[in-house]
C-alpha cells in the first residue's frame, strides 16, 4: 500500500523550489541527520494517520511499501530491530576478544575465527544502519553483509571439520585457496545476480537458507562423530546453536502487526539471537558467544591432545 493518495499532494506541504524542505520551516536536526526530508516526512505522517484511522475504525491494518508502519524513535525507523542488532554485534565483539586473548597465535585456525567475528560484526552494523533508515543502499548492504557472513561460515567450517590445523599448511594451503575462491565466486555471483539481473527476496532468502543448512549439517556431523571422545558435554554446543538459531529463524514465519507499533516478527528474530541463554556447566551467555566459547573449548582440546602443538608451545 502507498500513501500518496491518502494525504494532500506533497506540493501542499513542501517548498516548490526545494521539495526536500517543508513549507513551515526545516525539520528538526535529529531528523535531518538521519536524512529525513519533506517527502519522506510526509510519507511517514501519512502512514501514522492512516494506521490510527484504521485502528479507530476497527479495520484491518496495512503494510506500506511492503513494511509495517513502525512508530519511529528519534528518527530511527525500527528502534527494536536496531537495539537487537547492536546486541548481536556485541556478541561477536566479545567472541573476538575471547579468541584473541585465549587462543595462541600458533593455532592455524585462529585467523579464520577472528575473520568470522569481523564479518559477523560487519553484518550487524549494516543491520543496525538498515533498520535505522531504510534506503535501497542500506537494504542491499544489510542483505549482502548477512549473505557474506553465511557464506564465510560455509568456507571455514570444512577447515575445522577436516582438521587442517593438524596438517602441513604448505600442503593444504593450495586447497584452502581453491575452496576460498569457489566460495568467493559463488558469493559474488549471488551479489551480481541480485544487483544487475533481478532482486528477488525469495531467492535471496532461499540461497541463505541452503548455505546455512549445509554448514549446520557439518556442525551436527562434528558433534556426532566426536561425541564418544573425552571432550565432554561441550561437544554438543554446535547442535545447541544450530537448533536454537533454526527456532529463532522460524519466528519470521509469523507475520503480524508490530506489538506497540515497534516489535514485529523480524525484530523478534533478531531478539531471539541476542538474549542470554544457559548451557549446562557454563556461564550464561547468548548463543553467539556460546559458539565462540565452543571454538575456544575445541581449540584447547586440540592443543592438549596434539603433539604438534605441544611442541610449538
Amino acid at each position: 500500500m502507498a500513501c500518496h493518495d491518502s494525504l494532500p499532494s506533497i506540493s501542499s506541504h513542501c517548498s516548490s523550489s526545494d521539495l526536500s524542505q517543508p513549507l513551515n520551516g526545516p525539520l528538526p536536526l535529529h531528523l535531518r541527520l538521519l536524512l529525513w526530508d519533506c517527502p519522506s516526512e510526509c510519507d511517514y505522517t501519512c502512514q501514522r494517520q492512516v494506521t490510527n484511522t484504521l485502528r479507530a475504525q476497527g479495520q484491518p491494518l496495512h503494510q506500506f511499501h511492503g513494511k509495517w508502519p513502525f512508530l519511529r524513535l528519534w528518527g530511527i525507523q525500527e528502534p527494536c530491530s536496531v537495539i537487537f542488532s547492536i546486541l548481536n554485534f556485541h556478541g561477536h565483539y566479545r567472541g573476538i576478544h575471547l579468541i584473541s586473548q585465549r587462543i595462541p597465535d600458533t593455532y592455524a585456525l585462529k585467523p579464520y575465527f577472528i575473520i568470522l567475528g569481523i564479518i559477523g560484526m560487519n553484518a550487524w552494523v549494516w543491520s543496525s544502519i538498515f533498520h535505522t533508515r531504510d534506503f535501497l543502499f542500506t537494504e542491499r548492504a544489510d542483505y549482502f553483509s548477512a549473505g557474506a557472513s553465511v557464506m564465510y561460515g560455509l568456507f571455514y567450517t570444512p577447515l575445522r571439520l577436516f582438521n587442517i590445523h593438524q596438517r602441513d599448511l604448505k600442503v593444504v594451503q593450495p586447497y584452502i585457496y581453491i575452496w576460498g575462491a569457489i566460495c568467493a565466486f559463488a558469493f559474488l555471483a549471488h551479489v551480481y545476480y541480485l544487483s544487475f539481473i533481478t532482486f528477488s527476496y525469495s531467492y535471496n532468502m532461499m540461497a541463505n537458507i541452503v548455505v546455512g543448512m549445509l554448514q549446520n549439517a557439518m556442525w551436527i556431523y562434528y558433534s556426532i562423530t566426536r561425541s564418544r571422545s573425552s571432550r565432554g558435554p561441550w561437544v554438543w554446543m554446535p547442535v545447541f546453536v544450530v537448533v536454537y538459531v533454526c527456532f529463532a529463524m522460524s519466528l519470521e514465519v509469523f507475520d503480524f502487526f508490530p506489538i506497540g507499533d515497534a516489535l514485529d516478527a523480524h525484530a523478534l528474530w533478531h531478539a531471539a539471537t541476542a538474549p542470554m541463554v544457559p548451557f549446562p556447566g557454563e556461564v550464561i551467555l547468548h548463543q553467539t558467544y556460546v559458539f565462540y566459547h565452543f571454538l575456544l573449548k575445541d581449540t584447547e582440546y586440540e592443543i592438549q591432545h596434539s603433539t604438534l602443538y605441544r611442541e610449538k608451545l
